[in-house]
């Protein structure tokens, strides 16, 4: 990290440290692990859920870079459901947890700087996961989602956010379909001549 930041200071000189430095990290982690892919012969799960896909809460070429996405079409707050059926659910016997409580419990963050958290910029998983079914899976309009109680700042911000990250999403690896609409053939949104809808 410190040997890319040398190699940037000329460039960054006078600017304050932004998104761009705390991408940095995600993508020489990403290069890393792609390299041991091809070294090995293996292949790279990527971690993001339809949330953070959706809403473009995830770094192209870093937490993105890989050849599967496991959980890309399931929410986050569907996955911490998952992760709490597989603990109670123990088909070897081993009376042990394999998925740490601590990374259920604790908040969400992409953990690119000290103390961040994910509802620092996004609305809280429960809200997000709810206005993105309605919007994305089941056509319904901001305003009928604000007639329904959601924020309006709320329901504004995450279809904003679906709309302009369409183009990360085209970039991500495939994965597995589990719901009636996910992104790829099911969601397809312009991403050239700024488009806006």
């Amino acid at each position: 990290f410190e040997a890319f930041k040398a190699s940037l200071a000329g460039e960054f000189a006078g600017l304050a440290l932004d998104a761009t430095e705390e991408n940095i990290q995600a993508r020489i982690r990403g290069t890393l692990l792609m390299a041991l892919s091809n070294k090995f012969g293996s292949i790279v799960l990527t971690t993001g859920n339809k949330s953070e896909m959706a809403t473009g809460y995830c770094t192209l070429y870093g937490d993105m870079a890989g050849g599967f996405a496991v959980i890309k079409d399931l929410a986050k707050t569907q996955v911490f459901k998952l992760a709490r059926w597989r603990n109670a659910h123990d088909p070897y016997g081993t009376c042990a947890n394999p998925i740490p409580e601590r990374i259920i419990t604790r908040p969400p963050s992409a953990e690119l700087r000290p103390d961040q958290t994910d509802q620092d910029s996004l609305p809280p998983y429960e809200i997000l996961d709810a206005i993105l079914e309605r919007y994305m899976e089941n056509d319904q309009s901001i305003e009928s989602m604000v007639a329904d109680g959601f924020a309006k700042e709320d329901v504004e911000k995450v279809t904003r956010l679906i709309k302009i990250n369409e183009y990360k999403r085209r970039q991500a690896p495939v994965g597995i379909r589990v719901t009636h609409r996910s992104f790829g053939k099911d969601w397809r949104y312009p991403i050239t001549n700024r488009f806006r809808a």
